[in-house]
């Protein structure tokens, strides 16, 4: 195991990368994120701008960005994560944060998304062939891009990717994600 520093503490695990932009659903970041790094493992903020802070739609969560997407790449990370909201859909106007997400998963790397999270995987057409669930309103272009759509609280393909459709999902995905990241 690696040992992280973020600050004043130290991190003994996966070095998780969270693409994020305003509009994420709060509680599907702060959980997840909660849960890795009690865990031991480190979250960094990815979005366009280092140091802005984006705002969850609940306005109840306000997020510092560590790195900016033109500063980091795939290989230096373990694992992604993407929360949902409406935050994935504009993430994927951009063909920056697009290529990162793909990277993981031809990668074989580990995924985590949630509830809109698998928009963003979705637009890097990396779910063809996989067992995967989100929310209901992007149930439909899931099966259109060849995802094996399962209406269930956590889907685990590969000991890869691990998706959910909804807040009241995010123990299930906590649980399985933390399992892959053994």
């Amino acid at each position: 195991m690696e040992i992280f520093k973020k600050g004043d503490v130290e991190y003994m695990g996966k070095k998780i990368a969270c693409l994020i932009t305003d509009l994420f659903e709060d509680v599907e970041y702060l959980e997840p994120s909660r849960a890795f790094t009690e865990a031991g493992h480190e979250v960094v903020t990815i979005e366009k701008e280092q140091g802005k802070t984006v705002t969850g739609k609940q306005e109840k969560a306000e997020v510092k960005i560590d790195e900016s997407i033109d500063n980091v790449k795939p290989e230096d990370f373990d694992a992604l994560f993407i929360p949902g909201g409406f935050s994935p859909d504009k993430l994927r106007e951009d063909e920056r944060f697009v290529q990162f997400a793909k990277a993981f998963m031809d990668e074989k790397k580990p995924v985590f998304a949630i509830c809109h999270g698998p928009q963003l995987l979705l637009t890097a057409k990396t779910l063809e062939g996989r067992g995967a669930t989100g929310y209901k309103s992007i149930r439909v272009d899931m099966e259109y891009a060849g995802a094996k759509y399962m209406d269930k609280e956590v889907v685990v393909c590969c000991n890869q990717l691990v998706t959910s459709r909804e807040p009241k999902d995010i123990p299930a995905f906590n649980r399985e994600a933390l399992k892959v990241l053994q």
